[in-house]
């Protein structure tokens, strides 16, 4: 599924650099293939904003075959940036506005990161629902990702996360619940997915809202569901767009914190990530912070080189499965006009026609 640079967008450079094949407008002109239009709101802070837009942009590129892709970045205006983001974000993204006026075929909404622990509170949750309740409407599938989901979940189906006892953060085995889903018919009945948050709706919760849950943990809890329609809401509370190091890069900035004294307690790690090679470094390294803030000395720094080779990514292939399922559905019943969610014959309340609840999920 080759991705259309249809602008200056550093990440089209990017993902050149690492083999994509990522087409020139006059190219795909040429190309007699269905474009098909995805949004990305961008939501993640300064420091996350490239990497998390490059990470869903690569799962998109990679996913499947059947269409150009052009993907609209956008943001929202109650989200605090710096200087450098709101320079990047006004090169290179769109406005919401621009967006509803020309319509897309699916969207994508990314995490965030948030003040407190009132969702409610933060100065993005009234635009975010009006994106979200827009979508809801004209785009044919939303896909929600981590605070996303649990976003919409509060204002759309009255579920409020739930704070856990600690943060849930490493990579987990998932099993697939509803194999009859369109979405998970073709991949693993087992897969791993990276979680990284402090907050969960249960999976009781996922039910009294009549979503329909597609794969969960034992560890980690739900990971995957879908609106009562079966497509036109799906949520991750999962990162499987996350790269192989970006849980390392997630401790690395944990135990820069700890020893800039931002954190009091030094810390875990992700489980089911480092390897015991890696482990040992990591020991090693915690000795000698410990015994550099003991002396008063600079701690040492992050023997982050040392680590790369040793982790492994066991995650990937099945995102690629999940998002290209969702493009291939998309593709199957959204409208020429991106301005109009589903083509004629689609019944809005149930795209899918309900094929795939002929037969009886297994637990």
């Amino acid at each position: 599924m080759p991705i259309v640079a249809h602008n200056d967008l550093p990440t089209f450079a990017r993902l050149r650099e690492e083999g994509q094949t990522i087409l020139d407008p006059e190219r795909a002109l040429q190309q007699d293939i269905r474009e098909l239009h995805i949004g990305l709101l961008n939501m993640m802070p300064d420091s996350a904003l490239a990497a998390t837009e490059r990470q869903f942009f690569r799962l998109i590129g990679q996913s499947n075959q059947i269409a150009q892709f052009y993907v609209h970045p956008f943001t929202l205006d109650g989200l605090e940036r710096g200087p450098a983001a709101r320079d990047y974000i006004a090169r290179y993204y769109e406005s919401f506005e621009r967006i509803r006026a020309e319509g897309l075929d699916a969207l994508i909404i990314t995490g965030a990161n948030v003040s407190g622990p009132e969702l409610s509170d933060e100065p993005f949750w009234n635009p975010l629902i009006e994106v979200v309740e827009w979508a809801y409407d004209k785009v044919c599938s939303t896909l929600f990702s981590c605070l996303a989901t649990h976003a919409a979940l509060e204002f759309r189906y009255g579920q409020r996360r739930a704070r856990l006892g600690r943060k849930r953060w490493g990579v987990y085995c998932h099993r697939v619940v509803d194999r009859a889903h369109p979405l998970v018919a073709n991949v693993n009945t087992r897969f791993d997915v990276p979680h990284s948050r402090f907050n969960e709706i249960a999976r009781t919760q996922f039910d009294a809202a009549g979503l329909h849950v597609l794969a969960e943990s034992d560890e980690a809890g739900v990971h995957l569901a879908v609106s009562p329609d079966g497509f036109r809401q799906v949520f991750f509370q999962g990162h499987p767009e996350y790269d192989t190091i970006s849980l390392l890069k997630e401790y690395k900035r944990e135990v820069n914190r700890f020893a800039a004294g931002e954190r009091p307690d030094y810390p875990p790690f992700p489980d089911n990530y480092f390897g015991l090679q890696a482990r040992a470094i990591l020991d090693e390294h915690r000795e000698r912070i410990l015994l550099a803030l003991d002396q008063g000395r600079e701690p040492p720094a992050f023997p982050e080189t040392h680590l790369g080779a040793g982790l492994h990514n066991t995650w990937h292939d099945t995102a690629e499965g999940v998002v290209g399922s969702w493009m291939g559905l998309i593709y199957q019943v959204t409208n020429n006009d991106r301005r109009l969610q589903f083509m004629n014959h689609i019944n809005p309340a149930d795209p899918l026609a309900q094929s795939w609840r002929r037969v009886s999920p297994s637990h």
